[in-house]
């Protein structure tokens, strides 16, 4: 067996693994449709961190930041993870919390149901759907076209007759399945519990096996000043790769986990506030964990690898170059944890959309059985796979330029959210302008940078999020001052009064 062949298997073991546990994790399915869609709000503190943790590090930041890191050296980290990790714990606490109240209060399942609720109006859901449901697919694209770099870097040359093609490399399009139908068999069987169990095995496995990575190939290149000697000196400043107006507007990007609607999932599984404490905590302890590792990796592939044909491949390079075989295979099965524990929770939260917020609301919950919800639940879900894995095999951007523009999507509708929470006097009216208006400008300047084929894009300098994130901001103050507030009924509801 090569080492190439012997990395392979132990790839295979951990997902084996991996189905096993999901398997054994559905026998906790209580059969009801609020278990499969919100684990009948049962999650503790434990599992709520290492499950919200591991469904905000997807492709985006293993692969993605390595690659970036590679590309223009450590503001990587500054203009992303140092935000990210003070900025989705207030989320957490200032959102979070208020919409886990909510939801419990009045049994929601999913954000448009408060957002109907809140604004008193269903066309706003029925304008949201296929608005977040767009967002959440090239979502989806980056976990699967992270994935496929990953592997097919560290298995070149295991089986040059049978795939001729791609060097002997496991092709893309293999892994891309694979990773899709051992999620879809876990979430089939038992729904968000699933989910955040194999969330919780798989944070544990790609936070441990990220920092196995970074020891071994730092020790492969002589330790980590020896490491770090053999980077590019571009790669070790920012001054000259990034203006100070682009660092500071990507701050407006790690505002999107206040719209994710898989993670406001998430939140509602909460068995009560008290979970969320060691999640605000420990987060961004955590996300300095993950991130540090992967951009220093990136940085130091500047030296080793001068000229790597795709940024994508640069973690996978590293890993096989670094790793030796068995290694090599347990931390690339950290790299798919940590794209699997993303993926999961998005597939349960597009099937929990498509039936809470399109067919129970359309046709009312006494007309389907639970059974038939849940199957309706699974049936969307491979339909948006299916889409999903389709675009993949004729995808050809960067895991990190498409997934700045999908998070920006979600962080411009921020504003939407917040106001939602704390201001009474926000409109119906403002909030349906408001996603209209943030839509229209997203689409227009994703279309503007070819829609992500151009890196580096920026509207005067800065990120469009921020041009964006405005739009929909002003929309939602100008059009509520114009406009009837909410009625006393509504207000009662969501502010009650002490």
């Amino acid at each position: 067996m090569t080492p190439a062949q012997t990395t392979v298997l132990i790839i295979s073991g951990y997902l084996a693994l991996l189905l096993a546990l999901g398997i054994f994790s559905g026998r906790f399915f209580r059969g009801t449709s609020s278990d499969y869609f919100v684990a009948s709000r049962s999650i503790g503190g434990f599992m709520l961190l290492m499950s919200v943790f591991g469904t905000t590090m997807t492709a985006f930041a293993m692969v993605g930041s390595t690659g970036e890191a590679y590309r223009i050296g450590i503001g990587t980290y500054g203009k992303l993870a140092s935000y990210s990790g003070l900025i989705h714990s207030a989320c957490f606490f200032f959102v979070g919390l208020k919409l886990w109240s909510f939801g419990k209060r009045h049994n929601y399942m999913t954000q448009i149901q408060f957002f109907r609720d809140r604004f008193e109006s269903n066309a706003l859901g029925y304008l949201l759907f296929p608005i977040l449901v767009g967002l959440v697919i090239p979502y989806l694209l980056v976990g699967l076209l992270g994935a496929g770099a990953v592997v097919k870097g560290v298995t070149r040359g295991a089986f040059p007759e049978l795939f001729e093609v791609s060097g002997g490399s496991i092709p893309t399009w293999l892994t891309g399945l694979v990773i899709c139908g051992v999620v879809l068999t876990y979430i089939f069987i038992g729904g968000v519990r699933s989910a955040a169990w194999a969330n919780t095995f798989q944070t544990i496995v790609f936070m441990i096996m990220g920092v196995v990575a970074f020891l071994l190939i730092s020790r492969g290149l002589g330790g980590f000043a020896e490491a770090s000697a053999q980077a590019t000196r571009e790669s070790m400043v920012r001054e000259g790769r990034m203006t100070q107006l682009e660092f500071f507007s990507y701050g407006f990007i790690p505002l999107s986990v206040g719209m994710f609607p898989h993670l406001f999932q998430h939140w509602l599984t909460a068995k009560s506030a008290k979970s969320f404490h060691l999640t605000l905590v420990a987060h961004p302890i955590f996300i300095m964990l993950t991130w540090v590792p992967c951009i220093l990796i990136g940085m130091w592939a500047t030296g080793v690898f001068p000229n790597a044909p795709s940024s994508n491949a640069v973690l996978g390079m590293m890993v096989g170059k670094f790793a030796g075989p068995i290694m090599g295979g347990l931390v690339t099965a950290g790299v798919l944890a940590a794209i699997m524990s993303s993926l999961d929770s998005q597939f349960v939260c597009l099937g929990t959309m498509f039936t809470q917020d399109v067919v129970v609301h359309k046709f009312g919950k006494d007309r389907f059985t639970d059974r038939q919800i849940m199957w309706m639940a699974r049936g969307f879900v491979i339909l948006i796979v299916l889409v999903t894995y389709g675009l993949s095999l004729l995808e050809p951007r960067a895991v990190f330029s498409l997934g700045v523009w999908c998070f920006s999507g979600f962080a411009s509708l921020f504003p939407l959210v917040l106001a939602a929470v704390y201001w009474k006097r926000v409109t119906k009216t403002a909030a349906i302008a408001a996603v209209l208006v943030t839509a229209s400008v997203w689409f227009g300047l994703f279309a503007a940078s070819d829609f992500g084929k151009e890196r580096g894009f920026l509207v005067l300098g800065a990120q469009p999020v921020a041009f964006i994130f405005l739009a929909c901001l002003l929309t939602i103050v100008v059009v509520s001052l114009f406009t009837r507030a909410p009625s006393e009924v509504t207000l009662s509801k969501f502010f009650p009064k002490k």
